[in-house]
């Protein structure tokens, strides 16, 4: 079988290397292992994606999809299970992390179909042409809200942290000061901010990793080794106290954290383009181990984490610790885990942002100028919204609940459904086989959610409370 390492762009021919990768597959689960029809992508359309040299590698791309999921969700999943019960929520982990891994399988299929310079937009430029703008619309406001949740987040962490160093300072100071600290992290961010490719994160995203594995130290260390109830740690709960499956009113409002815990689709396109060796297989290595990294991370920190404070855990478990300079340090690695990732989210907001501003029109050609006034914008705008508000919980959340459920469910269920119409016009009337199915499948999961996510989010802003659980 001949390798697809370098499929071909699709200025040249939109789909010919993946219909012959299709044909030596003898078909791609059902995705007609007898029709090779083209997705009917203009070549002028194929233009507007400008090309690079593909450079990934399994290793950095899994770095980078890894990074771009582990967030604040790792911290709240200790409350989570305890809010749905401990069997319920482990179960919910695995689920959420097999749909959101099964919806990356399908954007990958997709991008396999459309060539080395796939994205949101091609893809849906092929099934839903009306509708590509919007999609990108919905990825741009997602991706830029995410990103300011996490300058919001670095300048109320740091003087925190500063606090707890030097706990009799003025809290007057510049160096407690919110805006100093967004202004600090953004002056950092600028060089990275402005990369081209994701592949070039590798490096900032493996540094943050090594954060996310001191973090899950600090958790693993405290429930194996620290004194039952000694040196300010609270008394262990005894199994009879430990809730295995509970729903209620508690449930639902947490069950978001579960939901958007694996978001990282946004990204899974410049993953297939910027790969050496972009198959499918190849792809979806790089879907598995970052899927199972974060799959066993959000499994060791959410169980050991409930067990070692049982029903009083909080909201962040790393806030449930008594001071010592260990947990300073883990505070530490939190800010620089929500710095490093601010660039996977600048990147895929600003690809898609520059289509809604054109318009999609493949005329225009991204040059360096549009990039570095659209990524100038994007940071800037990040920005002034970060240190001009106190708490944006109700307006993120509910950009998760419509955003984040859209790219993550929603989005691969359609446009892999579609796309099979649009190769092949007489799939449509023939029987659907399992993956049709569960693509529909998810994208009716992802409906429901959304109704359910928003209205949630829409009850607790009307009873005088705060949206929770928007996701990242």
């Amino acid at each position: 079988m001949e390798s697809p390492t370098n499929s071909p762009t699709l200025s040249v021919s939109p789909l010919a290397a993946a219909s012959t990768e299709v044909r030596a597959r003898g078909g791609l689960l059902g995705w007609g292992s007898n029709r090779y029809a083209q997705v009917p992508v203009d070549e002028d359309d194929s233009s507007h994606e400008q090309a690079h040299e593909a450079t990934g590698t399994v290793l950095s791309s899994t770095t980078n999809i890894t990074n771009t999921i582990l967030g604040s969700g790792m911290l709240a999943m200790p409350k989570a299970l305890s809010s749905t019960g401990l069997s319920l929520g482990i179960l919910l982990i695995f689920i959420c992390g097999a749909a959101s891994s099964f919806g990356l399988y399908l954007l990958t299929l997709c991008a396999n179909k459309i060539g080395r310079n796939s994205s949101f937009f091609l893809v849906s430029k092929a099934t839903y042409p009306v509708a590509a703008i919007w999609f990108d619309l919905a990825i741009a406001i997602k991706c830029f809200g995410v990103s300011i949740s996490y300058l919001v987040i670095i300048g109320d962490l740091v003087p925190s942290i500063l606090h707890s160093i030097y706990p009799g300072n003025d809290s007057s100071s510049l160096l407690f000061s919110k805006v100093f600290w967004i202004s600090i992290a953004m002056a950092l961010l600028i060089p990275v901010a402005f990369a081209k490719q994701l592949n070039s994160l590798r490096h900032t995203s493996a540094l943050a990793l090594c954060a996310v594995v001191y973090l899950l130290a600090i958790v693993l260390g405290n429930f194996a080794f620290a004194a039952n109830g000694e040196h300010g740690m609270p008394t262990r709960p005894d199994w009879s106290d430990i809730v295995w499956f509970k729903i209620d009113s508690e449930f639902f409002r947490t069950l978001p954290i579960f939901v958007f815990a694996f978001t990282c689709h946004q990204n899974i396109f410049s993953v297939h383009n910027e790969l050496i060796d972009n198959s499918v297989s190849n792809v979806g290595k790089v879907i598995q181990l970052s899927i199972g990294t974060a799959l066993a991370v959000y499994q060791l920190i959410g169980v050991t984490g409930y067990l070692t404070f049982g029903n009083s855990v909080g909201g962040n478990i790393i806030s449930m610790y008594p001071p010592s300079s260990i947990i300073t340090g883990g505070q530490i690695s939190l800010a620089v885990l929500f710095l490093l990732s601010y660039p996977l989210q600048c990147h895929p907001a600003r690809a898609s942002l520059e289509k809604v501003l054109t318009g999609g029109n493949p005329a225009i050609q991204m040059t360096d100028f549009r990039f570095g006034a659209i990524t100038s914008g994007l940071l800037l705008g990040s920005y002034l919204i970060a240190i001009s508000v106190d708490d944006l919980s109700t307006v993120l959340s509910l950009v998760g609940a419509t955003g984040s459920t859209a790219i993550c469910y929603i989005f691969p269920g359609l446009l892999y459904y579609k796309l099979r119409i649009v190769t092949d016009p007489a799939d449509e009337s023939k029987k659907w086989d399992l993956m049709k199915l569960c693509a529909v499948g998810l994208a009716g999961f992802g409906c429901i959610f959304m109704v359910l996510s928003v209205g949630l989010q829409v009850s607790a802003i009307l009873s005088g409370g705060k949206g929770g659980g928007g996701g990242h």
